[in-house]
């Protein structure tokens, strides 16, 4: 079979949940966050299928209160334990509050299913403690399967343990993965709207302001991952989660750009039969397919007018003037703790355009240097992993530094 590195990752993909027709008890952790605030809005609308065991977030106090008061979970946790004061006062009475670094990881112990929206590192405990614990995890964090892949690798297969994507893309294959046999794929294909800088040349995008990338055509994201989708680092980044979702070799993962974002991803088989799942860009969708597959919720998020979609266009991504997804491809193929690195270096570059410190051309310029000084390791544990992630930060750091003295 071509294209399929380990057949048991893809029929793992087509696990069923349980069919008790009890409630399922969900924790969203990283409720506050933009996945997190639209997992509760999925919720809400779900009827009687799910109930909310738990919540945390990272700081957000006030909407952390009242997401409290609508859902009545057993645990809230905060994991800046100086502000456990605060939300103390403000809990409705009778829920349990943590607080403190491990707070959030926690949770799991609460819930059927983890929604795990987690921003940054923080997200790899509670990704590494779901599945350890045999839950289904939905995934929305994506330092867990870049930087931590080995690591997950070593407990996403125990018994009674589940992964599903909660992301348009890895949630769009994995529906199309159903329509065949694992030994019948012959590639992944991951779509890419272009951001906001398709079809501009390298010379235009040499003075672009930080408004100019946060000015994306489809989504609406956070800062951080909008200048992603500008230098397709974030398509990059999906690349190397898809590697680890489905066991796909990086010969057969290709990336198209598709400026309407209607076609979410795509998987041809040997046959050359190609599938492919389409909506509307909404977040909702792949959300309430983690939270109820096998079956699929009501509430018709992604429903398309097909009289007035109009064109569905495809064009090759220009590696020459968006780099960033040639690196991370290199990355995942090199393994290791490289994919940890190119995710570092990516973090403290975007902060530094961010920050205005540095060119947007200039955050292509930081990852590729840091990965030519990139020290190779083994990822046995999360600890690997933040070893390595805090190296490639302070390489990555004298690298930018280099960066702002030669401006």
């Amino acid at each position: 079979m071509s294209g399929v590195a380990d057949q048991p990752r893809l029929a793992e993909s087509r696990q069923g949940a349980r069919r008790d027709g009890a409630r399922k008890r969900v924790a969203v952790v990283g409720s506050t966050g933009s996945i997190g605030t639209q997992t509760l809005e999925v919720l809400r609308g779900a009827g009687d299928r799910f109930t909310v065991s738990a919540l945390g977030a990272a700081r957000s106090v006030d909407l952390l209160a009242a997401q409290a008061e609508e859902f009545r979970p057993e645990v809230v946790a905060i994991a800046d334990a100086t502000l456990a004061g605060r939300l103390s006062e403000l809990l409705p009475a009778g829920i349990e509050l943590r607080a403190g670094p491990e707070a959030l990881i926690s949770l799991v112990e609460t819930a059927d299913i983890v929604l795990n929206a987690v921003v940054g590192f923080a997200g790899l405990g509670v990704t590494v403690a779901t599945l350890s614990q045999r839950r289904r995890l939905a995934l929305a964090n994506k330092e867990s399967l870049v930087a931590g892949g080995p690591v997950v690798e070593r407990v996403r297969h125990l018994e009674g343990a589940e992964l599903l994507p909660v992301d348009s893309e890895h949630g769009a294959i994995h529906q199309c993965l159903a329509s065949g046999r694992a030994e019948s794929v012959s590639k992944l294909v991951l779509t890419a709207s272009g951001g906001p800088f398709r079809g501009r040349s390298a010379t235009e995008l040499a003075f672009v302001t930080v408004k100019d990338a946060l000015a994306h055509p489809t989504w609406q994201m956070g800062p951080k991952i909008t200048v992603d989708s500008s230098t397709l680092m974030n398509k990059g980044l999906e690349v190397i989660e898809a590697r680890e979702l489905f066991g796909v070799d990086y010969d057969h993962i290709e990336v198209v750009v598709h400026p309407q974002s209607t076609v979410h991803s795509m998987v041809e088989f040997c046959d050359g039969t190609t599938i492919a799942q389409l909506s509307v860009p909404d977040m909702r969708l792949p959300i309430g397919y983690a939270l109820g597959y096998p079956d699929r919720l009501a509430q018709p998020y992604g429903s398309l007018d097909f009289k007035a979609l109009g064109r569905l266009d495809f064009e090759a991504p220009d590696l020459a003037t968006f780099p960033c997804l040639k690196l991370a491809y290199a990355a995942g193929r090199a393994g290791g703790s490289a994919p940890a690195w190119l995710n570092a270096a990516n973090e403290v570059a975007v902060a530094a355009f961010l920050d205005g410190r540095l060119s947007w051309p200039g955050i292509a310029g930081v990852v590729a240097e840091t990965l030519d000084l990139h020290e190779p390791s083994q990822l046995a544990d999360i600890d690997d992993v933040l070893e390595a992630d805090a190296l490639a930060r302070v390489r990555a750091g004298e690298v930018l530094g280099r960066h702002q003295s030669s401006t």
